[in-house]
């Protein structure tokens, strides 16, 4: 039996982890949008589309007809802006404001939201009771979220972020949506770990002025025995900074950072995604990228949900016509 062909929009995409997460189940992704030049080049090059540039001057009409709204959003603070710009709505001159006019234009059938879990408490909790408060009561999407660990996902890296999602009710059929299984199993970063004498080395002066100036167990160091999962690859690794980062024991000088492959691998990347920029951008991306196994999972679940709905819409359709 054939898998219905969901279509997503992928908004503030990145360089597409969420829509590998989405494509692994089947969905079709019908329209991009991303304003960063260096991540539409990555984007360009492994899904052979060029995403359309700043969302808020994109006009809703061009976006295609589509199931599922998708979008990592950044994180902006709503409670004065309204009020100070003399908007009525709270969250007007926002990008999650984008967000909120195209699902009311298309009147999306699902969403998935995604976000650091520091959203929650942002701005004393005001900025996510606006968000669910919106989705919820203006738009009228059932929503619910929670935050994950990627490492819970057999990803080698620890990465909590919330995600929010939320279906379109118009039949008033009971929404089942399950969030995705967490494994007991972690994934070690160690069977990851590849062999590099030259190219990510970090200077002996560096490591003894900076990195080991204190012997406080920071930063993190890994090699192939490593079995357990690293922290949280953020987008400022490539500056070397010894509270956040991870390091690896191998090279020429002791010490290195990650290899692009092993980057790949701490957030779900299979080996044969591109990287047609610096290394630099390439640490920048896969920072500010989604770890796709958790979007994975959360894209089977959305489907078996959308597809529950569309049975119990076509059953009642089928009950009134015999019924008439």
């Amino acid at each position: 039996m054939n898998k219905e062909k969901f279509k997503f929009i992928d908004l503030f995409a990145g360089i597409g982890g969420i829509r590998m997460g989405f494509e692994r189940n089947e969905f079709e992704c019908v329209f991009s949008s991303e304003w960063d030049t260096f991540s539409q080049k990555t984007y360009l090059k492994n899904f052979a589309e060029m995403p359309s540039g700043d969302i808020t001057k994109i006009d809703i009409k061009s976006i295609p007809n589509h199931d599922v709204l998708t979008a990592g959003f950044p994180c902006q603070p709503f409670s004065t802006i309204g009020k100070r710009e003399g908007f009525q709505h709270p969250t007007q001159g926002t990008l999650f404001f984008d967000i909120v006019r195209i699902l009311k234009e298309k009147k999306t059938s699902s969403f998935l939201l995604e976000n650091v879990a520091g959203l929650k408490n942002h701005d004393k909790g005001k900025t996510f009771d606006t968000i669910i408060d919106t989705l919820r009561n203006e738009l009228g999407y059932w929503v619910d979220f929670k935050i994950l660990d990627s490492a819970d996902f057999k990803v080698p890296q620890h990465r909590k972020r919330i995600y929010i999602v939320g279906f379109k009710n118009d039949s008033n059929s009971l929404i089942d949506f399950n969030w995705p299984k967490q494994s007991e199993t972690k994934v070690g970063i160690g069977k990851f770990i590849e062999t590099h004498e030259q190219g990510y080395n970090i200077s002996k002066h560096l490591q003894n002025s900076y990195i080991f100036k204190k012997n406080d167990g920071r930063p993190q160091i890994v090699d192939e025995n490593s079995n357990f999962p690293i922290k949280t690859l953020v987008s400022s690794y490539h500056k070397i900074q010894r509270l956040t980062g991870t390091f690896v024991k191998d090279g020429e000088t002791g010490l290195r950072l990650l290899s692009e492959n092993e980057c790949k691998a701490t957030m779900g990347f299979p080996k044969d995604f591109i990287f047609p920029v610096s290394r630099t951008q390439m640490y920048r991306q896969m920072g500010n990228s989604v770890a796709v196994p958790v979007i994975e999972a959360i894209a089977n679940e959305i489907r078996q949900t959308l597809s529950t709905l569309e049975r119990e819409v076509a059953l009642k359709i089928d009950k009134n016509l015999v019924a008439h």
